[in-house]
């Protein structure tokens, strides 16, 4: 048995501690012994009446495969940021929470401090129910589950964006077929016909009717459309393959998050198979060898896996695998008008729930210069650094229409630089000072502010114009 010691820097991290013994669905007995400590000082730990020493987190490195660097060095960011729009609400403004206080309450109390932030969620989608049936009140249209997408953010981001199931299953499977790149449209569509029978054909899109894929069960043929780029199609392949031979699976898994909606719930399963497409295609331990081997060239990536940009900058932030990790990166995609399409934080970066992102982030620059890689060092108010990489990508739209533009970014903390081809040549002191939101974001003299912080007071002076068009109170 482990014996308490003193640490040279006092580590409280009880709330934590709990969590994860919970997420591993153990009882305080089974990882006290887990652990080779006592059930009565394990207890102690999780009531934060004794602190966690360097043995207890090596020991807990070593059982659960976690990074004791993270789990030290604070509370969940995610969850901060969102207690913070919460707190930004005018029904709470008035208290006047402060960072110190939430962070408190992330850490001590997290379970009750996301149920806070999940009767926050629930309130904003109410009022914005609620207002938009009063806009189509008279024209009787119907108002769908709009949280049901939010909801499987969060079911994703609570797996780390890592489903060590469907990564073993698509292993497996790819072993089977002998899957190799080049050659891989062919193997998929011999394994689609000789397994169930379906064929593979591509259709004009006037056929599809704007539909990307479809799989007519009737017919047994899986239709692509004639738009799909050459290197997407294996994926629309491996993603029916998924649905085809992974449904047990993929059903068990998405029954775990337990969805109040059965529209998330059906989301989320197209979020699991789409997953195994890419872990099918992009093999878990040759991907993150090569990524490791180009110091995560994501351009060398998309050539090598002859995949998009932003399958590769998606695949980036699933290495997670326990004993075979990979860089933690972010990920987020945006559309021209600003609204997030797409959002991996896998505990790395929070981002803002409601509102526009920060206009100093280079994400928003991309649009300008479309296909080039733009790198950025950036920092949050709370001073933790980051390195991202963005490039704008089109898609193909409606027959008829423009291509789809969005801008996708990926990155990692700055404490990876070295790890990242793109940190080269980026200095430390030209870092842009970006924000969550305008909504939560205090920084004071920002000539890109557009609304000011909720949970600051105005203090508007007819006779002064500073850099920024709004005026409050930095506390």
């Amino acid at each position: 048995m482990l014996e308490p010691t003193t640490p040279q820097e006092k580590i409280f991290a009880g709330a934590r501690l709990r969590r994860l013994r919970r997420e591993q669905g153990l009882t305080q007995a089974e990882a006290a012994e887990a652990l080779g400590v006592s059930p009565s000082y394990l207890n102690l730990l999780e009531r934060n009446q004794r602190p966690i020493t360097a043995r207890v987190l090596l020991a807990l490195a070593d059982t659960f495969d976690i990074d004791v660097r993270g789990f030290a060095e604070g509370s969940d960011r995610q969850l901060v940021a969102d207690l913070e729009e919460a707190a930004a609400e005018p029904v709470l403004s008035a208290l006047a929470l402060d960072r110190i206080e939430l962070t408190e309450l992330a850490e001590s109390q997290p379970r009750a401090a996301e149920a806070l932030t999940r009767l926050h969620q629930a309130y904003r989608e109410s009022t914005g129910a609620a207002a938009e049936m009063m806009s189509r009140i008279s024209g009787g249209a119907h108002v769908g589950a709009g949280g049901a997408p939010e909801a499987v953010r969060d079911a994703i981001d609570a797996q780390r964006n890592h489903f060590p199931e469907l990564e073993t299953a698509a292993e497996d499977l790819a072993r089977k077929l002998k899957l190799v790149t080049r050659h891989r449209d062919r193997t998929l569509e011999d394994h689609l016909q000789d397994a169930h029978g379906v064929v593979v054909r591509v259709f004009e899109d006037a056929v599809m009717g704007g539909t990307r894929r479809r799989l007519d069960f009737h017919a047994r043929r899986l239709m692509l459309a004639e738009s799909l780029p050459l290197e997407a199609r294996p994926f629309q392949m491996a993603t029916a393959i998924a649905l085809l031979e992974q449904g047990e699976l993929i059903d068990e898994l998405a029954d775990r998050p337990g969805f109040a909606a059965k529209e998330a719930r059906t989301l989320y399963r197209i979020s699991l198979a789409n997953y195994f497409a890419a872990a099918l295609l992009m093999p878990y331990s040759a991907f993150l060898k090569a990524a490791e081997a180009s110091r995560y060239d994501i351009e060398l990536l998309c050539r090598r896996f002859e995949a998009s940009f932003e399958t590769v900058c998606h695949r980036l932030t699933t290495l997670q695998r326990q004993g075979e990790r990979g860089v933690p990166f972010f990920m987020v995609r945006v559309d021209l008008a600003g609204n997030v399409s797409k959002r991996h934080g896998g505990g790395v970066l929070p981002f803002a729930r409601s509102g526009g992102g920060c206009p100093k982030w280079a994400l928003y620059e991309a649009f300008r210069t479309p296909e080039r890689l733009l790198r950025q060092r950036f920092e949050l108010p709370d001073g933790s650094a980051y390195v991202s990489v963005v490039r704008a990508i089109h898609k193909p739209g409606a027959p008829g229409e423009p291509p789809v533009r969005y801008a996708v970014a990926v990155g990692c903390e700055w404490e990876n630089a070295e790890r990242i081809l793109y940190a080269d040549g980026l200095a430390e002191t030209d870092a842009a000072k970006i924000g969550l939101a305008c909504r939560i974001c205090e920084r004071p003299a920002c000539a890109h502010r557009a609304f000011p912080p909720m949970n600051r007071p105005l203090q508007p002076d007819p006779w002064r114009r500073s850099l920024s068009p709004y005026a409050f109170d930095e506390g």
